[in-house]
């Protein structure tokens, strides 16, 4: 708060204190009163109106600055009237409780929206655990009458499969604290289960998947990172080249403070310009615009989204037309050896 400022909002008293001042110099002049009287009046009562002028200023900027440095180092700025100091003016009263009343009606929408967003995520969660069961009875009745048409609308499913199974992990991905559990996991189990959860349509796409150095133990959660591998997998298939023999490669090294997680394919690769861009959400550049790719921008910005909530280190460099590399970087901090 400004002196300067706090003067323009006291203009009408001053005004009137001046008006005053003259009003009682006119009477004194007329009833011939001494001229010590004439002097100490006036002063009188600017030096009274002054000092309370002072002290009313000193009072608000002390109350209002401590309020500005509470905000600014408030991270829920909307919580700054439970922290605030009782004022020993009215305005400040009035004040703080209009804040009050402010948070409290707040929170109430807060909470009313929040509970909505509850009762939308747990209602898609249980679609698409319902959803899961006729796509594995369809699964079992292709694998009992396999015809080249059944194995085409076998890898539809699993296109289907693997959406549903996005659409749940986007689902839990604001929750990841309520349902991970750190543990030690070896890599090579989890590569194989991502490797096994995409080999139809590896094989379909005649890629060849070299995979070594990766009997390494981690701290991790499992479940959410064969997600993430599974969605980088995909993006490899996806993106290949239309021809040449296609290759992902998928390799682990130790260093002294982490260990990482190489996943590299031969594939059309991203251009120099779009590569900082690929972890943001929707994002599909060049190549998801291609014919027949289909991209939604969706599984990178999970990878890196749910990597950031689980403390893993990500990755990606890729040279247009040669190769992509991502890369997952586990850090070795003393919790990983519980």
């Amino acid at each position: 708060m400004k002196f300067k400022e706090f003067l323009k909002d006291k203009i009408i008293t001053i005004i009137l204190l001046i008006f005053s001042i003259i009003t009682i110099e006119i009477l004194l002049m007329i009833y011939s009163f001494g001229t010590t009287i004439k002097i100490y009046i006036p002063v009188v009562l600017f030096l009274a109106y002054s000092i309370g002028i002072a002290v009313e200023y000193f009072n608000k900027k002390k109350f209002y600055d401590m309020a500005l440095k509470n905000l600014e180092d408030l991270k829920e700025k909307y919580l700054i009237a439970e922290i605030m100091n009782e004022p020993n003016f009215s305005e400040g009263k009035v004040l703080k409780n209009i804040l009050e009343e402010t948070d409290k009606s707040m929170l109430e929408n807060v909470n009313k929206y929040k509970y909505l967003q509850e009762d939308y995520k747990e209602y898609i969660e249980l679609w698409i655990h319902e959803i899961k069961i006729p796509i594995a009875a369809s699964k079992m009745i292709i694998e009992n009458n396999k015809t080249p048409v059944t194995i085409s609308i076998n890898e539809e499913l699993d296109k289907i499969e693997n959406y549903t199974e996005q659409a749940l992990f986007y689902a839990r991905s604001n929750t990841v604290e309520k349902d991970y559990c750190i543990k030690k996991c070896n890599l090579k189990d989890i590569v194989n289960e991502t490797i096994k959860k995409n080999k139809n349509v590896l094989i379909q796409e005649k890629i060849k998947i070299n995979i070594h150095d990766v009997d390494t133990i981690v701290g991790t959660d499992n479940k959410w990172v064969i997600f993430m591998l599974n969605q980088i997998i995909q993006n490899s298939i996806k993106y290949k080249k239309e021809d040449g023999e296609n290759e992902i490669e998928i390799y682990s090294k130790e260093n002294k403070e982490n260990t990482c997680l190489y996943i590299r394919d031969n594939g059309i690769g991203i251009r120099k310009g779009e590569i900082t861009r690929v972890f943001e959400k929707g994002f599909t550049g060049t190549n998801g615009r291609l014919n027949g790719k289909k991209s939604t921008g969706i599984g990178l910005y999970l990878c890196k989204k749910l990597c950031n909530k689980l403390g893993i280190g990500i990755t990606l460099n890729s040279i247009e037309n040669e190769n992509t590399e991502v890369k997952l970087i586990f850090g070795k901090e003393s919790y990983y050896s519980i």
